[in-house]
Formats: structure tokens, C-alpha cells, sequence
């Protein structure tokens, strides 16, 4: 099982947990090509997750925008309302057949946390959720989801309080269970084999994009647009194009209040090589490595990293990633709610801003998909907060 992404990923973990790492890749690949497993799998997807999702057709937003057609990957119509349940089925299945009872996971903007929480609650194992203190004030909605789904949650003050910090504590509680526990990695990050195993469970988004677009279009994508923090959604819909050289894979980073600032988490636009939470990539950090305080309004994408694998297609130059700015994401989280009546998660809602204005410069026969990873229910008061809008005085 390969380790690396060009000269980025590895194990740079302490000794106590390289054991805990040994344990969950040899299981992975015990199960990965186990025919009761993939059938367990698939029934999961089908009957929890709400699989396939939906490839909706934008069909006023492409009319107002003209240029190039756009397909909404529909991840928020998935039980828990993104696209992080496809990994928690996945990992939870996996934990289950090693004889683990206990969760442990980190969560930012709390989605990954819920589908953890909520498929604990099924599985009946016990769950315990690590959230930055800024992540827990911003998104408390999601606190009180996992709560009332049996689930602990922790709120981190260390640090800046929000993603990088919760990873942080999560794996240093790992160190101290891990014969019992089994932690749930949210994202493609982290050292080997978790990018691999979050990515192999993701990338079932673009196997249905590849089937649906042929029935819809008779054609692949010509374009592939994300949203990308730690990159679970982007690589989920990249990795079965990425052997196509016709079809652009699109990134969009967080860059906050803008990336000449210094509140921002556009990590592909600024970052460095580094190594941080057990892999390398490329890292938001200072000249002597410090991991640098990461700002955004979303929750999901305020990491100071990337995974290791969206480093390797940024400079061997397969992917390219852009910035796009709070005031941005803002713009086009209200423009899908206007036009296709749709609200986004803040997160995908710099994944739509792309779209809006590469859609304009392409041919009518282009096809742009763009994967809508999540429902903004949870943003909707601070993106409120954030246009001055007090939603108790409507």
C-alpha cells in the first residue's frame, strides 16, 4: 500500500501510535477487496448514506450565467447533510470488523463529527468528538446534533481553538486507548494509511459523477470544481478523473479576508513544504516551521495543512487551486440560494463562487460539475451576523 504521493504523506508519528497505524492497514487491507465487506458497504451507502446522490442539473444558474453547462454533485442530500457520512460508514465498518468500541474523531465546521456521532449511535459504540472552542461557538447547532446523538464532545481551547487544535487533542487522547479505539480520521490527512483510506471511501462521489454525466450528457465532466480544507470532498470527486488529462480539476481555498493578509487558509496559494500531524505536505507556517494561526469563516476549511495527495497534484500541476475570499463565499451562498433555491454549506459556497466565473468564459457545450459537499442550515446565522442581518429581530 503505497505510503506517499510523490515526496509528500509518510508516518512521521512517536513510536506509541506507529502500532495503532500497523493495526488499521493491515485491516484495510484485509477488507478493502473482501466481497461481504464491499457488499456491506454498498447496502450502507444505499440504505444510511441516501447513495447515489443526485446530479442536479443548475439549470437557471447556467441560463443567467451562460457559457458552460452546471452539475451540482447534491452531497447535502445525504443523511446527516454532506458528504462526510461516505467515510464514517466506511472507517465505522472497518472499526467494527477490527473489534474496536470506541470512536474518537475530530470535527471543524461539526459535520464530520455528526455523521461519526450518528453512526456510532447505530453501530452502538461509543463516541467521543474533539472541537476547537471557536468551532463549538460558531457552529453550535452541530454541538447540540452530536450531544443528543450520545456522542462527548470536547471543546479545545489550545492554540486558535479550532481544527488544527481538536486533530491535536484527538490523537493525543488516541495514544492513551487505542488498544480499545479507533480514530476516525475526517479527512484526507494525517500519516499513512488514513489519506488513502478516507480517500478510497470518497472517491465513490466521482464514480457516480463518471455514470451519471454519461446518462445526462453522454460525456465526462470538462470541469471539476471543490472545495478543499483538509480536501476529503475534492479528492472524493477528483481521484477517478485524474488519469483524464481533459478534465480540469478546480480547488477552492479559503483565502478569508484575502491572502495579502494574514487572516486567511489558503495553504496551496501561501503555504511550504512542512511536516505537521504526522505527514508531509504543504503548510501554512513561518521561516523556522511553526504552524501559522489559520483564519476563514467556514469551519470546515480554517486547516493550516492540506492532505498530502492535493499537495502532489498541485505541483505536479494535474490540480490547480484558487482562493476565494469570505465576502465571495458569502456572495454565491446567497446567489444558489436565490436562483436554484438551494443553500450551501459556507464551505461549498466557495466551491460555487469558482463557478460562477468560469462558467461565463466557456463554450455552451462545456460541462462544469461542481461537488456541493454540504447544507448550509448550520451557516445560516453567522453568514446573517456577517451581512448584519439579527435574525431575532425578523
Amino acid at each position: 500500500m503505497k505510503s506517499k504521493f510523490g515526496e509528500y504523506g509518510g508516518q512521521y508519528v512517536p513510536e506509541t501510535l506507529m502500532e495503532a497505524l500497523i493495526e488499521i492497514e493491515q485491516a484495510y487491507l484485509k477488507y478493502k477487496d473482501d466481497s461481504d465487506f464491499i457488499s456491506e458497504l454498498k447496502e450502507l451507502y444505499e440504505e444510511v448514506a441516501n447513495r447515489p446522490s443526485r446530479l442536479y442539473f443548475a439549470k437557471r444558474m447556467t441560463e443567467e450565467l451562460g457559457g458552460g453547462k452546471i452539475y451540482l454533485k447534491r452531497e447535502d442530500l445525504n443523511h446527516t447533510g454532506s458528504h462526510k457520512i461516505n467515510n464514517v460508514l466506511g472507517q465505522m465498518l472497518l472499526a467494527k470488523k477490527m473489534g474496536k468500541t470506541k470512536i474518537i474523531c475530530e470535527t471543524g465546521a461539526g459535520q464530520h463529527g455528526v455523521a461519526t456521532a450518528t453512526i456510532a449511535a447505530m453501530f452502538k459504540m461509543d463516541c467521543h468528538v474533539f472541537m476547537g472552542k471557536e468551532d463549538v461557538e460558531r457552529q453550535g447547532l452541530n454541538v447540540f446534533r452530536m450531544e443528543l446523538l450520545g456522542a462527548k464532545v470536547t471543546a479545545v481551547d489550545s492554540g486558535t481553538g479550532t481544527l488544527k487544535d481538536a486533530v491535536n487533542e484527538a490523537l493525543r487522547q488516541w495514544t492513551r486507548e487505542c488498544d480499545t479505539t479507533y480514530y476516525l480520521m475526517g479527512s484526507v490527512v494525517g500519516p499513512h494509511p488514513f489519506p488513502t483510506i478516507v480517500r478510497d471511501f470518497q472517491k465513490v462521489i466521482g464514480e457516480e459523477v463518471r455514470w451519471q454525466l454519461q446518462e445526462k450528457e453522454g460525456k465526462t465532466p470538462d470541469v471539476i470544481i471543490a472545495c478543499v480544507g483538509g480536501g476529503s470532498n475534492g479528492i472524493g470527486i477528483f481521484y477517478d478523473f485524474i488519469e483524464n488529462k481533459e478534465v480540469e480539476l478546480i480547488g477552492a481555498e479559503a483565502a478569508g479576508q484575502g491572502v495579502d493578509t494574514n487572516y486567511h487558509a489558503a495553504t496551496i496559494t501561501k503555504g511550504s513544504n512542512g511536516i505537521f500531524h504526522g505527514m508531509k505536505s504543504k503548510f501554512l507556517q513561518d521561516s523556522y516551521g511553526k504552524i501559522m494561526p489559520v483564519y476563514s469563516m467556514s469551519a470546515g476549511l480554517d486547516y493550516p495543512g492540506i492532505g498530502p495527495e492535493h499537495a502532489y497534484l498541485a505541483e505536479s500541476g494535474r490540480a490547480k487551486y484558487l482562493p476565494v475570499t469570505d465576502a465571495e463565499a458569502v456572495e454565491a451562498f446567497e446567489y444558489l440560494s436565490k436562483t436554484e433555491g438551494i443553500i450551501p454549506a459556507i464551505e461549498s459556497a466557495h466551491a460555487i463562487f469558482l463557478a460562477m466565473k468560469i462558467a461565463p468564459e466557456l463554450d455552451n457545450d462545456k460541462v462544469i460539475v461542481v461537488n456541493l459537499s454540504g447544507r448550509g442550515d448550520k451557516d445560516v446565522y453567522q453568514v446573517a451576523r456577517y451581512m448584519g442581518v439579527d435574525i431575532n429581530e425578523q
